[in-house]
C-alpha cells in the first residue's frame, strides 16, 4: 500500500507584482520605488522571497500575478521570480487572459504537480459558460437578465500529483465591491450596491460550476480573492448571503457543500474570533481596516481527510509574530497575507 501523498496549497494576493518586472519578465529589485507605498521594489521583492521560501509551498495560486499580454507574460515573470530567490516552485502556467494588469497564474514544483489548464462549459451556454464567456443573470430583479462578464476570468486547472491523484483547481479573484469613483453618499450607496450584485453574479457562477465538479466525484479546491466575506458589510443583508456563502453551498445538503474554517468562523458571528487575511489604510480614519477576503474551499471528500489551513498573519500567527524577518516580509509584501492548506492524500 502507498503511503500518503501531502501537498501544501497557497493562495496569496501580491500587490503590484506586475510592477517588479519588465516587459521580458526580468525582475526589477532596485532601489526605485514599487507600487507599494513607500516601499521600494527591492524590498518588496526580497520580502516575497522570504516570504515564499518560508511557505514552502508545492503550488501557489498567485493572485494579482503579473500582466500578460502583447509584450509581457505573467508566467514568464513569475519563472524569473522563482530562479532568483532559488525556489522549487519553479513552473508557472495561467488560463485566460485578465482585462487588467492583474492575471491569475499558478506557480507550482514540476516535480510535485502536473497542472494543465482545462476550462469548463461552452461559451454562450445559458447554464454555467465558460469563464471568458458571458453569464446571463438577473441582477435587477427586473425580469431582463443583465450579462455578467468576468475582468479576472477564473483559473481552471486539471491537476496530476506525483503519486497520481486528480485534483480540481479553480483560482477566484471577485469584483471588489469598493465604490470607486463616487463622490457624494448617494454614489457611493448606489455603486456599492451595483458592485455587491455583480459580485454575487459572478459567485452564483462559480457555484454553478462547483456543482458541475461535485457531481461528477471531483476532489475540488476553490481559492483566491473574493473581495467578500460572510458578515463584512451592511449590504449582506439585502441579499441574503454574502459571495462566499453562495460558493460555499451553505443552504445544500452536507454532501454538496465545500468547506473552509475561516469561513465557518465568521458564519458563527463571533466577531472577535474571526480571522483576516488582508490589511488595508483608510486614509479618512488614519487606520487600518482588516478583513477576511481570502479562501481555500474544499469539497467534502477532501474535508473528510482533515487538511490543516493557515493564515501566514504577521501578528495573529505565534510564528510568523516571533519571527522578525518573516513578520516585516509579511507587512512589506503585500495588503494581503497567504492562506495555506496542508493536504494529506491516502
Amino acid at each position: 500500500m502507498a503511503p500518503p501523498e501531502r501537498l501544501r496549497i497557497a493562495t496569496y494576493n501580491v500587490e503590484w507584482f506586475n510592477a517588479l518586472f519588465d516587459d521580458d519578465g526580468r525582475l526589477l529589485a532596485d532601489a526605485a520605488p514599487s507600487a507599494r507605498h513607500q516601499i521600494s521594489r527591492a524590498v518588496q521583492a526580497g520580502a516575497l522571497g522570504i516570504v515564499f521560501t518560508a511557505m514552502d509551498a508545492d503550488a501557489v495560486m498567485v493572485i494579482e500575478a503579473p500582466d500578460t499580454g502583447s509584450k509581457r507574460s505573467s508566467a514568464r515573470a513569475l519563472e524569473s521570480f522563482a530562479r532568483a530567490y532559488g525556489l522549487r516552485t519553479s513552473r508557472a502556467i495561467m488560463g485566460f487572459m485578465s482585462d487588467t494588469e492583474q492575471e491569475i497564474t499558478l506557480l507550482y514544483d514540476p516535480a510535485r504537480l502536473t497542472p494543465r489548464h482545462d476550462p469548463v462549459g461552452r461559451k454562450g451556454s445559458r447554464d454555467a459558460p465558460r469563464f471568458d464567456g458571458t453569464f446571463r443573470y438577473d441582477l435587477n430583479a427586473d425580469a431582463a437578465p443583465d450579462l455578467i462578464r468576468f475582468s479576472k476570468p477564473p483559473l481552471e486547472l486539471a491537476v496530476e500529483t506525483a503519486g497520481g491523484r486528480a485534483l480540481r483547481l479553480i483560482g477566484v479573484h471577485a469584483k471588489s465591491k469598493a465604490p470607486h469613483g463616487a463622490r457624494t453618499p448617494e454614489e457611493i450607496t448606489r455603486l456599492s450596491i451595483e458592485n455587491r450584485r455583480k459580485q454575487l453574479a459572478e459567485c452564483i457562477w462559480l457555484r454553478a460550476r462547483v456543482e458541475q465538479h461535485l457531481a461528477r466525484g471531483d476532489d475540488l479546491l476553490v481559492m483566491g480573492d473574493f473581495n467578500d466575506g460572510p458578515g463584512l458589510d451592511e449590504f449582506e443583508k439585502l441579499f441574503g448571503h454574502s459571495g462566499v456563502e453562495i460558493v460555499l453551498g451553505v443552504d445544500v445538503p452536507p454532501e454538496a457543500r465545500m468547506y473552509d474554517p475561516h469561513a465557518a468562523m465568521a458564519r458563527a458571528g463571533r466577531m472577535n474570533l474571526t480571522p483576516t487575511t488582508a490589511r488595508f489604510w483608510l486614509n479618512p480614519q488614519k487606520r487600518y481596516f482588516e478583513a477576511l477576503l481570502d479562501f481555500i474551499m474544499v469539497s467534502p471528500r477532501l474535508a473528510a481527510t482533515h487538511p490543516a489551513w493557515r493564515i501566514w498573519h504577521p501578528w495573529n500567527d505565534p510564528a510568523c509574530l516571533n519571527t522578525p524577518e518573516l513578520h516585516e516580509a509579511l507587512l512589506q509584501a503585500s495588503d494581503h497575507f497567504p492562506v495555506t492548506i496542508d493536504l494529506t492524500l491516502p
